[in-house]
């Protein structure tokens, strides 16, 4: 069975890759599916940089909107959607062009990760649970730092479900969730991949990162942020975890001003944009286009053509 072609779009945060998207899916008769944890969830729109309908210049975008801010998503959930819908856009005889900055999304998606509920422990999970409800998700993360400190670094120590599911795996296999979650690859993908990714000089990026906050202030961020906040009060929901939501809960809290969350907000971005290099840069397979120096679509075209 022939493979099924996927472009790549990849990079660091205000790193252009919408609009690159959107350029070769009017070149190539493609449609765009998003690659990008946050906006999945309907109603958060500025924070996580959504593309409008200018943006989209018509466009067929997937994997956007399709959950509301209550529910729960998981990767395993992505990955199921995003394969149908690439399916089906080739079945159609059109091309989909997978873009977005989430590299665990990406990587799970063109490497067909297989996420099977095994290894489970439902007596360790409500013991965690009854953990974090008498003493705090503090208490249940410091287990999580003592067993395995590389999933700690990289899971938010509010994000209770994926704390107890990396406590639970290393506590039953004794492995670390990153040795666990390798061997979960599979034969090889169903896809024939292209594999392009977006960078540039550091200060270059930085200055795009904090002009974009600016941009995303005067739409209306801290208002999308402060109706996030009001419909996940009380609740443990990812969402209010992200970047250009959770830098807000101390200025609605009274704790900080705004302009204090605004430069702790570019501080984040900053650092999301370093650790979103760190990962593409580990795959070989990318075909890197330097934004500063290069004109993106014309490169990502020869790649594609080549």
């Amino acid at each position: 069975m022939s493979k099924i072609p996927l472009i790549v779009i990849a990079g660091p945060t205000a790193s252009g890759k919408t609009e690159l998207s959107v350029k070769l899916a009017l070149k190539y008769n493609g449609e765009v599916v998003s690659a990008d944890s946050m906006q999945i969830y309907k109603d958060m729109n500025i924070g996580t940089a959504k593309p409008d309908s200018n943006e989209r210049m018509g466009i067929a975008h997937h994997m956007i909107d399709i959950c509301e801010i209550e529910d729960n998503f998981s990767v395993a959930d992505y990955c199921e959607m995003a394969h149908k819908v690439i399916y089906d856009i080739n079945m159609r005889g059109k091309k989909a062009i997978l873009a977005g900055g989430t590299g665990l999304y990406i990587d799970s998606v063109i490497k067909d990760l297989s996420f099977k509920e095994s290894n489970t422990d439902l007596n360790l999970r409500n013991d965690l649970n009854k953990k974090a409800k008498d003493e705090g998700t503090g208490a249940v993360y410091e287990i999580l730092k003592e067993k395995d400190k590389e999933a700690a670094e990289k899971i938010h120590p509010n994000n209770l479900k994926r704390v107890i599911r990396a406590i639970e795996i290393v506590t039953l296999t004794g492995k670390s969730i990153n040795e666990y979650e390798k061997e979960s690859v599979p034969v090889s993908s169903r896809y024939d991949v292209k594999y392009i990714a977006l960078r540039a000089q550091r200060a270059f990026l930085y200055e795009k990162i904090n002009k974009r906050v600016d941009k995303m202030m005067k739409q209306g961020l801290y208002e999308e942020a402060l109706m996030v906040y009001n419909r996940a009060k009380g609740k443990n929901l990812t969402c209010m975890q992200a970047i250009g939501y959770k830098e807000f809960i101390p200025v609605i809290e009274g704790k900080i001003s705004l302009l204090e969350a605004v430069d702790e907000l570019k501080k984040n971005t900053r650092r999301y944009a370093k650790r979103q290099l760190t990962w593409f840069s580990a795959n070989e397979n990318i075909r890197w286009i330097d934004i500063q120096t290069e004109d993106s679509f014309d490169k990502a075209c020869r790649i594609i053509e080549e």
